[in-house]
């Protein structure tokens, strides 16, 4: 099969990588051309993963009008912020979408909507699960599931994505997989701040398991399909790796801020995007619109962006009215979900 990779990250890198060592062919597109020409001159993505070796036949590009035509298939890397605006600069859809980005964006839509409005009628998956880059790239055990409606599709990109070391499963909840996806970006930032102020191994447990029922809540608000979801790959198992994982972006995020380090200064020094400091915003607007609870992301929001100190959230949380803790139904909504 041909792929064109969209996004040259760590990510997208190392799965143009795993794609080439499967046998397809792949034109892997960097924004930047000098990053591109060093990928073709050097095999190597020396500003995300140096010390990598990539396979002589990757082949990058900074031009979009070598992608148009080159295959049907894309798959996006790219941060949720900017997908918009990359895909706005093709004048032709392609068959089949892959994606590989986790976020809400600041019109409060999921990617599956932010693809779907600009080329209608693709098709559309979005593989997910605990599976960070530098262990992909040096072909560690991971495991991941791709959810598709068109099963045939996702039985397909399965057996095409699929190898000895990176073991690929089916599913048909696309939004389940992807709201798991979104949702524990933020609650792997309160981590962060868990460990920042201690490692403190109760609280932080605790944090994970109630950070998965927000993930829950929201699942069922959006219509999943089922709250099993939440229990896979997509939703437990990326939670628990983005939550302790050194490797983790937003978790260190966290860290810092509860270190001290103020958040502008955090950013500034990362080279790839914490999705989940972009993320909270919109989740707690469309949090409002559903009527959902979600104290969690709330204390990472007013943590973040409205200077609260990192303990005052915790003592918020741990004295919040008690309750039961179980409390998963379906939630009803008057609000049109159409555009989210």
């Amino acid at each position: 099969m041909r792929f064109s990779v969209l996004g040259a990250g760590s990510w997208g890198t190392v799965f143009a990588k795993l794609l080439v060592e499967n046998g397809h062919e792949v034109l892997l597109w960097a924004r930047r051309e000098e990053l591109a020409e060093d990928i073709n001159k050097n095999h190597e993505n020396i500003e995300y993963l140096p010390g990598l070796k990539l396979p002589q036949n990757l082949v990058a590009t900074s031009r979009i009008s070598e992608l148009e035509g080159f295959s049907e298939n894309f798959v996006i890397a790219v941060p949720v912020k900017y997908i918009e605006e990359v895909l706005e600069k093709f004048s032709e859809k392609p068959k089949t979408v892959v994606n590989l980005s986790k976020g809400i964006d600041s019109k409060l839509r999921l990617v599956s909507s932010i693809v779907r409005s600009r080329w209608q009628g693709v098709e559309y998956s979005v593989l997910s699960g605990p599976c960070h880059a530098p262990e992909v790239a040096i072909r560690l055990p991971t495991s991941v599931v791709i959810a598709c409606e068109n099963q045939q599709l996702a039985r397909e990109l399965q057996l095409a994505f699929s190898n000895e070391y990176f073991r690929v499963y089916t599913c048909e909840d696309v939004l389940g997989v992807e709201i798991s996806g979104a949702v524990k970006n933020v609650i792997a930032i309160a981590a962060g701040v868990i460990d920042g102020l201690g490692r403190w191994h109760n609280a932080k447990a605790a944090l994970i398991t109630r950070g998965l029922h927000e993930i829950g809540k929201f699942g069922l608000a959006f219509g999943c399909k089922s709250p099993l979801t939440f229990m896979g790959l997509a939703g437990m198992g990326d939670l628990i790796v983005t939550c302790t994982s050194t490797h983790s972006r937003n978790r260190y995020v966290g860290e810092m801020v509860a270190k001290g380090v103020k958040l502008v200064d955090v950013l500034k020094d990362m080279k790839m995007v914490a999705e989940g400091v972009h993320t909270v915003k919109p989740l707690l607007e469309i949090a409002e619109l559903l009527k959902i609870d979600v104290p969690i992301c709330r204390q990472v929001y007013e943590v973040l962006f409205m200077g609260k100190e990192p303990s005052q959230a915790i003592t918020e949380l741990m004295k919040r009215p008690l309750k039961m803790e179980i409390e998963f139904k379906q939630i009803d909504s008057r609000h049109d979900l159409s555009g989210i």
